[in-house]
Protein backbone atom coordinates (compact mmCIF):
# COMPACT_ATOMS: atom_id res chain seq x y z
CA UNK A 1 0.00 0.00 0.00
CA UNK A 2 2.86 2.40 0.79
CA UNK A 3 4.31 1.99 -2.65
CA UNK A 4 1.44 2.50 -4.43
CA UNK A 5 1.03 5.80 -2.40
CA UNK A 6 4.32 6.76 -2.87
CA UNK A 7 3.84 6.54 -6.93
CA UNK A 8 0.79 7.77 -7.11
CA UNK A 9 2.26 11.14 -5.50
CA UNK A 10 5.19 11.14 -7.54
CA UNK A 11 2.67 11.01 -10.64
CA UNK A 12 0.35 13.42 -9.48
CA UNK A 13 3.58 15.61 -9.43
CA UNK A 14 4.28 14.64 -13.00
CA UNK A 15 7.96 13.86 -12.00
CA UNK A 16 9.83 11.82 -14.35
CA UNK A 17 10.72 8.09 -14.03
CA UNK A 18 13.75 8.11 -16.38
CA UNK A 19 15.68 10.76 -17.34
CA UNK A 20 16.10 11.05 -21.16
CA UNK A 21 19.74 10.80 -22.18
CA UNK A 22 21.34 12.94 -24.95
CA UNK A 23 21.69 11.33 -28.20
CA UNK A 24 25.25 10.82 -28.91
CA UNK A 25 27.16 12.79 -31.50
CA UNK A 26 27.23 12.77 -34.58
CA UNK A 27 30.98 11.56 -36.17
CA UNK A 28 32.53 11.16 -39.57
CA UNK A 29 35.77 10.11 -40.84
CA UNK A 30 38.17 11.54 -43.52
CA UNK A 31 40.95 10.45 -44.72
CA UNK A 32 44.24 12.50 -46.07
CA UNK A 33 47.71 11.28 -47.22
CA UNK A 34 50.46 14.29 -47.07
CA UNK A 35 53.40 12.57 -46.76
CA UNK A 36 54.81 10.91 -43.50
CA UNK A 37 51.74 10.72 -41.49
CA UNK A 38 53.52 12.28 -38.09
CA UNK A 39 53.38 15.68 -39.82
CA UNK A 40 49.44 15.14 -40.42
CA UNK A 41 48.29 14.64 -37.52
CA UNK A 42 48.76 17.81 -35.55
CA UNK A 43 47.29 20.05 -38.03
CA UNK A 44 44.42 18.33 -37.19
CA UNK A 45 44.68 17.33 -33.81
CA UNK A 46 44.35 21.26 -32.83
CA UNK A 47 41.39 21.87 -35.20
CA UNK A 48 38.18 22.19 -33.31
CA UNK A 49 36.03 19.66 -34.34
CA UNK A 50 38.10 17.28 -34.45
CA UNK A 51 37.96 14.34 -32.03
CA UNK A 52 40.93 11.81 -33.17
CA UNK A 53 43.75 11.22 -35.16
CA UNK A 54 45.24 7.77 -36.24
CA UNK A 55 48.29 7.41 -38.64
CA UNK A 56 47.45 4.61 -40.74
CA UNK A 57 48.18 2.96 -44.49
CA UNK A 58 45.43 3.27 -47.39
CA UNK A 59 45.56 1.96 -51.19
CA UNK A 60 47.40 -1.32 -51.13
CA UNK A 61 47.56 -4.71 -51.98
CA UNK A 62 48.45 -6.40 -48.69
CA UNK A 63 46.25 -7.25 -45.81
CA UNK A 64 47.33 -5.53 -42.18
CA UNK A 65 50.64 -3.94 -43.50
CA UNK A 66 53.57 -3.59 -41.66
CA UNK A 67 55.34 0.41 -41.21
CA UNK A 68 58.53 -1.82 -43.23
CA UNK A 69 56.48 -3.15 -45.73
CA UNK A 70 54.17 0.09 -46.60
CA UNK A 71 58.20 2.12 -46.48
CA UNK A 72 59.52 -0.47 -48.62
CA UNK A 73 56.84 0.85 -51.67
CA UNK A 74 55.55 -2.81 -52.58
CA UNK A 75 52.63 -2.99 -51.30
CA UNK A 76 50.78 0.02 -53.23
CA UNK A 77 49.43 1.74 -49.78
CA UNK A 78 50.23 4.90 -48.90
CA UNK A 79 50.86 6.77 -45.63
CA UNK A 80 47.94 8.55 -44.21
CA UNK A 81 45.73 9.93 -41.20
CA UNK A 82 42.58 9.00 -40.95
CA UNK A 83 40.63 11.97 -38.97
CA UNK A 84 37.66 11.40 -37.02
CA UNK A 85 35.18 14.88 -36.52
CA UNK A 86 32.43 16.11 -35.70
CA UNK A 87 30.50 17.65 -38.82
CA UNK A 88 28.54 20.05 -36.56
CA UNK A 89 31.24 21.68 -35.74
CA UNK A 90 34.00 21.54 -38.56
CA UNK A 91 32.85 21.04 -42.18
CA UNK A 92 34.60 18.71 -44.42
CA UNK A 93 35.48 21.56 -46.46
CA UNK A 94 37.67 23.14 -43.38
CA UNK A 95 39.24 19.47 -43.13
CA UNK A 96 39.82 20.42 -47.19
CA UNK A 97 41.81 23.51 -46.31
CA UNK A 98 43.78 22.40 -43.57
CA UNK A 99 45.09 19.64 -46.26
CA UNK A 100 46.05 21.49 -48.42
CA UNK A 101 48.16 24.08 -46.61
CA UNK A 102 50.11 21.14 -45.07
CA UNK A 103 51.29 19.36 -48.24
CA UNK A 104 52.98 19.85 -51.50
CA UNK A 105 50.27 19.61 -54.36
CA UNK A 106 52.62 19.73 -56.99
CA UNK A 107 55.06 16.78 -56.55
CA UNK A 108 53.83 12.92 -57.08
CA UNK A 109 54.53 10.14 -55.39
CA UNK A 110 56.82 12.57 -53.08
CA UNK A 111 56.76 14.97 -50.64
CA UNK A 112 59.58 16.81 -49.18
CA UNK A 113 62.52 14.95 -48.67
CA UNK A 114 60.20 11.52 -49.16
CA UNK A 115 60.39 9.72 -51.73
CA UNK A 116 57.80 7.04 -53.43
CA UNK A 117 54.51 5.93 -54.09
CA UNK A 118 54.05 5.36 -50.09
CA UNK A 119 54.56 9.21 -49.68
CA UNK A 120 52.36 10.62 -52.57
CA UNK A 121 49.52 13.17 -51.23
CA UNK A 122 46.20 12.08 -51.92
CA UNK A 123 42.36 12.58 -50.38
CA UNK A 124 40.60 9.36 -49.51
CA UNK A 125 37.11 10.10 -49.77
CA UNK A 126 34.28 7.60 -47.82
CA UNK A 127 31.39 9.26 -49.98
CA UNK A 128 30.00 11.05 -52.97
CA UNK A 129 29.50 13.90 -50.84
CA UNK A 130 33.40 13.79 -49.69
CA UNK A 131 34.07 13.49 -53.41
CA UNK A 132 32.67 16.32 -54.75
CA UNK A 133 33.51 18.76 -52.13
CA UNK A 134 37.15 17.60 -52.75
CA UNK A 135 36.99 17.94 -56.38
CA UNK A 136 35.37 21.10 -56.14
CA UNK A 137 38.33 22.34 -53.33
CA UNK A 138 40.98 20.98 -56.21
CA UNK A 139 39.33 22.99 -59.01
CA UNK A 140 39.20 26.00 -56.67
CA UNK A 141 42.56 26.06 -55.88
CA UNK A 142 43.80 25.32 -59.18
CA UNK A 143 42.29 28.89 -59.94
CA UNK A 144 43.42 30.86 -57.00
CA UNK A 145 47.34 29.24 -56.44
CA UNK A 146 50.35 31.33 -55.46
CA UNK A 147 52.62 29.08 -57.51
CA UNK A 148 52.49 28.13 -61.20
CA UNK A 149 53.26 24.20 -61.11
CA UNK A 150 50.06 22.19 -61.69
CA UNK A 151 48.37 20.45 -58.84
CA UNK A 152 48.88 16.39 -59.24
CA UNK A 153 47.49 15.44 -55.71
CA UNK A 154 45.13 12.66 -56.18
CA UNK A 155 41.45 12.18 -55.42
CA UNK A 156 40.44 8.43 -54.76
CA UNK A 157 37.78 6.58 -52.92
CA UNK A 158 38.99 5.17 -49.60
CA UNK A 159 39.71 1.28 -49.73
CA UNK A 160 40.66 -0.56 -46.24
CA UNK A 161 42.43 1.85 -43.65
CA UNK A 162 45.03 -0.01 -41.90
CA UNK A 163 46.17 1.47 -38.74
CA UNK A 164 49.98 2.20 -37.92
CA UNK A 165 52.09 0.61 -35.34
CA UNK A 166 51.18 2.46 -32.25
CA UNK A 167 54.60 3.83 -32.03
CA UNK A 168 53.91 5.85 -34.77
CA UNK A 169 50.61 7.12 -33.26
CA UNK A 170 51.29 10.92 -31.77
CA UNK A 171 54.46 10.64 -32.32
CA UNK A 172 55.15 14.61 -32.59
CA UNK A 173 53.74 14.54 -28.90
CA UNK A 174 55.74 11.34 -27.75
CA UNK A 175 59.05 12.38 -29.14
CA UNK A 176 58.70 15.89 -29.80
CA UNK A 177 62.69 16.53 -30.12
CA UNK A 178 63.28 13.76 -32.60
CA UNK A 179 59.87 15.00 -34.79
CA UNK A 180 60.60 18.37 -34.97
CA UNK A 181 64.08 17.47 -36.62
CA UNK A 182 62.70 15.23 -38.55
CA UNK A 183 60.38 17.74 -39.84
CA UNK A 184 62.97 20.44 -40.21
CA UNK A 185 65.77 18.54 -41.66
CA UNK A 186 63.16 17.29 -44.33
CA UNK A 187 62.65 21.07 -44.83
CA UNK A 188 58.88 20.62 -44.96
CA UNK A 189 58.10 24.05 -43.29
CA UNK A 190 60.83 25.56 -45.65
CA UNK A 191 58.96 24.73 -48.86
CA UNK A 192 55.56 25.21 -47.34
CA UNK A 193 56.31 28.57 -46.86
CA UNK A 194 57.85 28.69 -50.19
CA UNK A 195 54.68 27.33 -51.78
CA UNK A 196 51.98 29.50 -49.48
CA UNK A 197 53.68 32.16 -48.15
CA UNK A 198 53.45 30.92 -44.95
CA UNK A 199 53.91 27.92 -42.59
CA UNK A 200 50.60 26.71 -41.00
CA UNK A 201 49.62 26.25 -37.36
Amino acid sequence: MFHRIVLAVVLSLGAPLAVAQPAPAKTAKAIFAGGCFWCMEHPYDILPGVISTTSGYIGGTVKNPTYEQVSSGRTGHTEVVQVVYDPAKVSYDKLLQVFWANIDPTVKNAQFCDHGSQYRSGIFYVDDTQRKLAEASKAALDKSKPFKAPIVTEITRAGEFYAAEDYHQDYYKKNPVRYKLYRNGCGRDARLKELWGKVPD
